[in-house]
């Protein structure tokens, strides 16, 4: 006999060698049947899997994230299958679960798919998931490994050529055969419903110069209601798509003449950022914030040194040659470099600290262009880079502070719905970071005890450290449920022995200043895509662009428009006037699109009583008000929602 430890505590013996279905089955028939991936002592297996040996057995329904990557890895491989029926001479690659579904890679060889091929790949997929063929791993050499794929597919020899004998296994199911480490459903029959969503070009192993793979994403669930309401959430994300809301309201554009992934900022959106930075300033001057400002290039030398151009060198634009001989200098690609040396520009004591440097300032990352997407991933970005240089002592409460500034910044914006996550380093992968052990588990360990005595819901994820130190990022969930990492704050004692920077103690001697890194949104552009997705473009009132719009019946009544303009601009109301000779259905059709909240319309009779009618955003009428009173709701509402720091 052998014990399982649940999640719950309770302990079950087992015969050795029974399987995590039978343990399933052994708690409840009704639960086994819900059971669909399990993972046992931290190692994702089969349900079929025999247990050998006592540990924690984890059980997985679809309800379960875990059971979900099992569910779409699966049926990436039904994918694959249907792939090879339809496409004989196609060679696969990989094809991973993602975070809402899955993907393939395969060299379709002289065969091309667009959207009209994709009912004919589900039909396939369906019928093949329809035969409940079990999912059945098996070890196999290396030899035998090389020898299935000889002379039939390249990409996968390429993978096993990279493995260790005795770490390789195939996945069989029907007659379909993949390479493949593990990781499924019991069988294909638990996938009732699969939409293809979409066919993009890949390059193989994300190589430009390698060949250009197809990858066929798609989506699977096990009932075909919870597919439909799927898709009906990807048509309101379609409604909600940064890129189209930022064109409706004039908020920034795309040239190929500036560049690929390069954003340029209309009136209104340069506007939008302004209030965001000087919403944040005003935050972080109460906090003892003071601003600075670096270039937006360094010497290569710089990067060097902070080990920058180490980890990201290949991820950078290539480096800018002077007429000086040797002389090279790159686009800043982070702002803590920059920061470090405005530090080290004078000496500090212990009394001196916490020093906190600030800056809007943008940086430049040459992402790959099948990479780039509107505001979320660009190649050129506005970081609110803060740097906190302090004693060891301080550490705590200077994290903490900035948990404060964070969750401030949420709660003005209306992101309510988050978690916060510990990110370390993965103690299987040294060579990713830099710095000494002793100095990482310290800036660990400071992370979690900040995080518990905040009262933080935390996860902690291994191995999405920075390179430089572990970090504590905020995952926010928006209106569609989807999940985004936006504030993060990270704990560095690595730079600070790089740049040799130092401060005088009570003893008199030197010392190490302990560094923080933080960016509550992140980057400007990142966090204004994701919030306009998750507002729709209904901005909070503090935020909008154009808060009033004053509609004109008829010309006739311009001048009694243009004077409740002055009256709502000289109380700080962000109006706009629209006189055209248009119908009034036309001015508040245009003015729904662009989100203004405020409608006030003039005509004859608020004219004769020096009043206006007002109609909100989405049809609401508050009917016929003086002026004032339009002035004293938006206050209100702006206090409401704008909370103080």
């Amino acid at each position: 006999m052998i014990e399982i430890t649940l999640p719950d505590g309770n302990i079950k013996s087992v015969e050795k060698n029974s399987t995590a279905m039978e343990v399933a089955k052994s708690i409840s028939e009704g639960f086994a049947r819900n059971v669909i991936s399990a993972k046992f002592n931290d190692t994702i297996i089969e349900t079929t899997t025999p247990l050998t040996t006592d540990g924690s057995l984890i059980l997985y329904t679809w309800n379960d994230d875990d059971g979900k990557k099992a569910f779409w890895h699966s049926s990436a491989h039904i994918l694959a299958q249907a792939m090879e029926e339809l496409y004989p001479s196609s060679k696969l690659w990989v094809g991973p679960a993602i975070e809402n579904g899955f993907y393939y890679d395969i060299d379709l060889g002289d065969e091309s798919i667009s959207d009209k091929d994709f009912k004919s790949i589900e039909n396939k997929m369906l019928e093949i998931a329809r035969g409940k063929h079990d999912f059945m791993m098996r070890s196999v050499s290396k030899a035998e490994a090389l020898s299935y794929y000889k002379d039939k597919n390249d990409y996968k020899v390429d993978l096993i050529e990279n493995l260790e004998d005795g770490t390789i296994t195939f996945c069989d199911h029907s007659n379909f055969t993949d390479l493949c480490r593990g990781g499924h459903i019991p069988n294909t029959g638990i996938v009732k419903a699969v939409k293809i969503l979409s066919v993009a070009g890949a390059y193989w192993k994300g190589d430009e110069k390698n060949k250009q793979l197809t990858r066929v994403y798609g989506i699977s669930f096990p009932k075909q209601k919870e597919l439909t309401a799927y898709l009906e959430l990807l048509e309101e994300a379609k409604k909600r798509d940064h890129r189209k809301l930022g064109k409706e309201l004039e908020l920034f554009t795309f040239s190929q003449r500036v560049g690929q992934g390069l954003p340029l900022w209309l009136p209104k959106g340069a506007a939008l950022r302004e209030r965001l930075e000087n919403f944040l300033k005003k935050a972080q001057k109460k906090a003892g914030y003071e601003m600075v400002v670096t270039p937006h290039i360094g010497q290569k030398e710089l990067y060097v040194t902070s080990g920058h151009y180490a980890k990201y060198g290949e991820d950078s634009f290539q480096p800018i040659h002077t007429p000086k001989e040797g002389e090279e200098f790159l686009l800043k690609p982070m702002n803590c470099p920059h920061h470090c040396e405005i530090y080290k520009s004078s000496q500090w004591s212990y009394k001196d600290l916490p020093k906190r440097f600030a800056e809007f300032g943008t940086v430049y990352r040459y992402e790959q262009s099948g990479e780039l997407h509107g505001l979320t991933r660009v190649r050129g970005f506005t970081q609110d880079d803060a740097h906190i240089f302090c004693t060891p002592d301080q550490l705590d409460k200077e994290f903490k502070d900035v948990i404060d500034l964070v969750l401030y910044v949420f709660g003005s914006l209306g992101f309510d719905n988050f978690t916060a996550q510990v990110s370390l380093r993965d103690p299987e992968n040294p060579d990713k970071y830099i710095g000494e052990n002793h100095l990482w588990e310290k800036a660990e360990q400071a992370i979690i005890n900040a995080a518990d005595d905040k009262g933080l819901n935390y996860i902690i994820e291994t191995g999405e450290a920075a390179f430089y130190g572990p970090k504590l990022d905020f995952m926010v969930k928006d209106a569609l449920g989807r999940q985004w990492q936006l504030g993060t704050i990270q704990v560095d004692y690595t730079l600070p022995e790089r740049f040799d920077l130092t401060y005088k103690g009570s003893d008199n001697e030197l010392h190490r200043p302990v560094m923080i890194h933080r960016a509550p949104f992140g980057s400007m552009e990142r966090f204004i895509a994701i919030l306009l997705e998750h507002t729709g473009g209904n901005f909070p009132l503090w935020l909008i662009p154009d808060q009033v719009i004053v509609l004109s019946i008829s010309e006739k009544y311009e001048k009694y428009a243009k004077k409740v303009l002055n009256v709502l601009e000289n109380n700080e109301i962000r109006a706009l006037i629209d006189n055209r000779n248009e119908t009034m259905g036309k001015k508040i059709r245009e003015a729904e699109i662009k989100k203004i909240p405020y409608m006030v319309i003039v005509g004859d009779n608020e004219e004769q009583e020096d009043k206006i009618s007002v109609r909100l955003h989405g049809g609401e009428d508050l009917g016929m008000i003086p002026v004032q009173q339009l002035i004293n709701i938006i206050n209100e509402d702006i206090n409401k929602s704008l909370k103080t720091f």
